[in-house]
């Protein structure tokens, strides 16, 4: 998730419209292949996020500068399908044991950094993990992600537009210190809006307590951005790459998602059990 640079007077007109022509234009061509990914479901939807997963990796191992990177990057690749085989195979327990198992390997296969190494693919199973064990509830799955991508996707626009509009406090300075109090305010208002929306098109009742779990997917996805932040200035890096423009790299894009998912899934799990997560996310 990209930084709302400054607020909009004080930065030169033709800079900031063509950034954000950038961004536009990235958002919308992503949009819709997550959108018709998520509607076509399947093996579809897994092999997009399974390839998300691979690019994050990729990433990350260039972030933390690990050595020998192809080494490394093998690894990760290898469980990754690994998990997505296992996840096509309805099977999300041996999924997770892949990750464990590929985390292992990735930490051996290096001589320094290994807990980052390690660490990296379990971030990059929870590109895949959430998002495709949500999508396979038959009776919630595409109203959950498209709620989730909602909820998720509003909170980013509404943070970048108040931040830049309003300016004010910095919220975590040390870590990201273009983001702003003002810019938490306006992305949460703007997710939960978001969420309710989509509740309502699906035809669902909405609960106050589709509120509250609105609230914590979305303080989720700021958590998720400021980790990646301070992991990225832990290493010296601008961005996790440039794939995308106006967005930086994969890494940068899905940083707010990540986390949004996992702790989505958490909820998921803990009211329908593996078999209907996002019945649990959603039924109240």
């Amino acid at each position: 998730m990209s930084d709302a640079p400054m607020p909009m007077h004080e930065e030169p007109l033709q800079r900031r419209t063509g950034e954000l022509g950038k961004r536009v234009i990235s958002a919308i061509v992503m949009g819709t292949a997550a959108i018709g990914a998520a509607w076509l479901g399947g093996i579809v939807f897994l092999a997009v996020w399974l390839m998300a997963a691979v690019l994050v990796w990729w990433e990350w191992t260039g972030v933390i500068k690990a050595v020998p990177r192809p080494l490394l990057i093998g690894v990760g690749t290898v469980a990754l399908v690994c998990m997505g085989v296992a996840l096509a195979l309805d099977a999300a327990a041996i999924a997770f044991v892949c990750a464990v198992i590929g985390g292992g390997v990735a930490m051996a296969a290096v001589q320094e950094r290994r807990v980052w190494a390690g660490a990296g693919v379990f971030y990059a199973a929870l590109i895949l993990i959430p998002a495709v064990m949500l999508r396979d509830d038959a009776g919630f799955g595409l109203t959950a992600i498209f709620w989730l991508f909602a909820v998720v996707w509003a909170q980013d626009t509404g943070a970048y537009f108040a931040g830049r509009f309003f300016g004010g406090p910095k919220l975590a300075p040390a870590i990201s210190p273009n983001k702003t109090w003002s810019g938490a305010a306006g992305g949460m208002a703007a997710g939960i809006a978001a969420g309710i929306a989509i509740l309502y098109l699906s035809g669902a009742a909405v609960r106050p307590m589709h509120v509250v779990v609105s609230i914590a997917v979305i303080a989720s996805a700021m958590l998720g951005d400021l980790l990646e932040s301070w992991i990225k200035r832990h290493f010296g890096a601008k961005d996790s790459g440039a794939l995308i423009p106006g967005h930086g790299g994969a890494m940068d894009r899905l940083d707010g998602f990540v986390v949004a998912a996992t702790v989505a899934l958490a909820i998921g799990l803990v009211r329908g059990g593996t078999d209907q997560p996002a019945m649990g996310l959603l039924q109240w």
